[in-house]
């Protein structure tokens, strides 16, 4: 069921902090989540908002196409989600084989990830990478090329 651009629909917090969605027939669903259908590659386009079995039940083609009182809730929710430091200069690595501890400097402040496998980096495109460490957390290198030399050199050895 996908209840698009219905501005009958109403989107909120309950007591819980949970998002609930209201369908225009006034069917309720609790602890829906938004999420992006392109999250790094066209963030502001394709969001849907889901059920807990991940059944879609809106849609917008763009973000800016969800009604006003939904974008704030929608905006906060996905930014929870999606939280994904960007890595901006990679300090130091513990040893060029896996599992590894990265010394790295991110948006977010320096911090410490484990590397687990080789697979836990992953190509976006040519020049963007994303990178899982050990407890699941996402980092993101946007521009690989745009890396000081040392950060390039370290990066190099993994891929």
């Amino acid at each position: 069921m996908t209840d698009t651009h219905s501005f009958n629909s109403r989107l909120a917090r309950n007591a819980f902090g949970q998002l609930v969605f209201t369908t225009a027939q006034g069917v309720v669903y609790e602890g829906v989540v938004p999420v992006r259908a392109f999250a790094l590659s066209a963030p502001a386009e394709g969001v849907a908002i889901v059920d807990l079995h991940g059944r879609e039940l809106c849609w917008f083609d763009r973000l800016e196409d969800c009604p006003a009182s939904f974008r704030p809730l929608i905006e906060e929710a996905l930014a929870e989600r999606e939280f994904m430091p960007e890595i901006t200069a990679i300090r130091k690595v513990s040893t060029y084989a896996t599992p590894s501890q990265w010394q790295v400097a991110t948006n977010r402040g320096e911090t410490t990830l484990t590397l687990k496998t080789e697979d836990d980096i992953r190509r976006l495109g040519p020049q963007s990478l994303l990178i899982a460490d050990s407890h699941g957390l996402q980092f993101l290198i946007r521009d690989r090329t745009a890396l000081d030399k040392t950060s390039q050199h370290f990066l190099s050895r993994f891929l």
